[in-house]
């Protein structure tokens, strides 16, 4: 596969800021990037179940606002707003903690549509460890299998297979390292924000070693 690492994630606007969710403490990561398409068919690769699966993940479930959704093998829960073809928003439930994606349309030209997605979630020892990167770096992954299927709709994207590639590794290392400088950027003490970074990485590249 011929990919190339530093353009693509030069095409993203990162940013990690706090806020208060149900009343505690939380922290948003946010991912901000243009696609060249209408916002019709930027949101439809978003949420057709016919779709989805091509770039993302299988979907199923009530999907309309108030319905509960599940991705195959990933998280699960409400779909708490969904005015097409600009606002999305879900409660998303994984190993038994609840966090929130919103997902913000916006047409830049006829042709040209901005897509901005934010992962808020109570920060734990999870987010110690991995800072936002944990969420950044998957939500890297998967749109930029959403560029791909936008490129070439009869494909589909391999990201298991990719991930393990070297123009994988690369761009999970990439996507890592700036996960950890947009922390900073949002506050975090620096050599925290790094150590951090560097725990994503390992973990998104199988190299993660084991806490003794």
């Amino acid at each position: 596969m011929t990919f190339d690492v530093a353009g693509y994630l030069g095409t993203l606007d990162r940013s990690v800021s706090s806020l208060e969710r149900d009343g505690k403490p939380a922290r948003a990561v946010t991912l901000s990037r243009r696609y060249e398409t209408t916002i019709e068919d930027l949101w439809d690769a978003l949420t057709s179940p016919e779709r989805l699966p091509r770039w993302f993940l299988p979907v199923s479930g009530d999907l309309r606002q108030g319905g509960r959704y599940q991705l195959e093998g990933n998280a699960g829960g409400v779909i708490t707003a969904c005015a097409a073809p600009t606002t999305l928003d879900l409660a998303w439930e994984f190993g038994g903690d609840t966090s929130w994606v919103e997902a913000r349309l916006t047409p830049e030209n006829p042709e040209r549509t901005r897509l901005t997605l934010t992962h808020i979630a109570h920060p734990g020892e999870h987010w110690e460890r991995y800072g936002p990167g944990a969420a950044g770096v998957g939500w890297e992954l998967g749109l930029m299998g959403l560029a791909l299927h936008l490129a070439d709709p009869s494909g589909r994207f391999d990201e298991e297979g990719f991930a393990t590639s070297p123009e994988g590794r690369a761009f999970i290392a990439g996507s890592g390292e700036a996960w950890g400088e947009a922390d900073i950027a949002g506050g975090a003490e620096p050599s925290t924000a790094r150590a951090a970074a560097q725990h994503t990485i390992a973990f998104y590249t199988g190299s993660e070693q084991p806490e003794a």
